[in-house]
């Protein structure tokens, strides 16, 4: 007797009904850029994107509620910026207000706050900078571990008294996840998540995302604190064990599609929920194919965020959560 695998692919009701593998926009985080500005500024290196005012951005977390997304990562711009990344950790930060508003506005979204310092410094990197002795070249600059873990922790705390329901720390610092829990446990939000970025890469994905975020590096290099692209799955597995023993409560996979062999073996490895996180570079790379004509950008999307959830992600932050909700919903009706 011959197999034949085509019977179960003959319609669209038997293709849906033997899939293993599903899209639902409450896997979506909607990433949401707020600046001190009025209005929207749309960012030329990722079409559709655009920064929002805080108003806007309680108008974004509305969308994306009633498009069936549950949640959003606020990433802020400030107006000032100085070598210690100070409106990071300012109660009256762009982040912190924008929390409260959408906590107050439209109280059924998750708010997770990018735990970082990149956006908020003047040289661009994720903490305040020191000089390596006898290292020349742009290694010769690079964060100042231990002191960046105090404002990380000053960060995060600022961040869950405003009310973010989680916290995101993406500095990889080595013991970032274990300040910001001591932090966080003595300042008496025991109930505040760590949504870890366990494992990112110093990767040339993140371009448009720096030129959203105005922290393109002044000085240095991020190499010399985010992981190797060719450092491997034992590498990997050490940073997200070290985040899971310091009490991280999700794991992150950053960029997404260059690393679905990273993100398979994480989920193989772990029990904690993994995030993916498809990063502005692989949007853009979408994006501007559609517009030359040379993709199907909805079929393209889909087959996408398909492809990440089956390497094991239970959720993604990307940046066509909107479009694909919408999408998914027209699928169903």
């Amino acid at each position: 007797m011959q197999d034949r695998p085509r019977r179960l692919r003959r319609t669209p009701a038997l293709r849906a009904l033997t899939r293993e593998v599903r899209l639902h926009p409450e896997q979506f985080i909607h990433p949401i850029f707020v600046h001190e500005q009025e209005g929207e500024t749309p960012i030329a290196t990722m079409p559709g994107v655009s920064r929002h005012s805080i108003a806007g951005a309680v108008q974004q977390a509305r969308t994306a509620l009633a498009l069936g997304i549950p949640s959003v990562i606020l990433f802020g711009i400030p107006d000032h910026k100085d070598a210690l990344g100070t409106q990071a950790y300012a109660d009256d930060g762009i982040i912190q207000r924008a929390t409260r508003a959408i906590k107050a506005e439209v109280p059924g979204v998750t708010v997770i706050t990018d735990t970082c310092l990149c956006e908020y410094t003047d040289h661009g990197h994720c903490g305040p900078l020191c000089e390596i002795p006898h290292v020349q070249g742009p290694d010769a600059w690079t964060v100042d571990n231990d002191p960046t873990l105090d404002l990380l922790a000053r960060t995060a705390v600022s961040q869950a008294r405003a009310g973010a329901d989680v916290v995101a720390p993406s500095t990889m610092m080595d013991g970032m996840v274990g300040a910001i829990r001591a932090a966080l446990d003595e300042a008496g939000f025991t109930h505040t998540p760590i949504m870890s970025y366990a494992v990112k890469y110093a990767s040339a994905y993140y371009g448009p995302f720096r030129d959203a975020a105005g922290s393109t590096p002044s000085v240095g290099n991020r190499a010399t604190y985010q992981m190797d692209p060719a450092g491997g799955h034992r590498e990997a597995l050490r940073e997200a064990r070290l985040d899971v023993q310091q009490g991280a409560d999700t794991l992150m996979v950053k960029p997404a599609l260059a690393y679905l062999d990273v993100l398979k073996v994480l989920r193989d490895e772990f029990d904690l929920p993994v995030i993916a996180y498809n990063v502005s570079g692989e949007y853009s790379l979408i994006k501007a194919a559609a517009q030359l004509g040379f993709m199907d950008e909805r079929r393209t999307v889909l087959e996408t965020l398909t492809s990440i959830r089956r390497a094991g992600a239970d959720a993604i932050i990307t940046y066509h959560a909107l479009d694909a909700a919408r999408w998914l919903r027209e699928d169903r009706a």
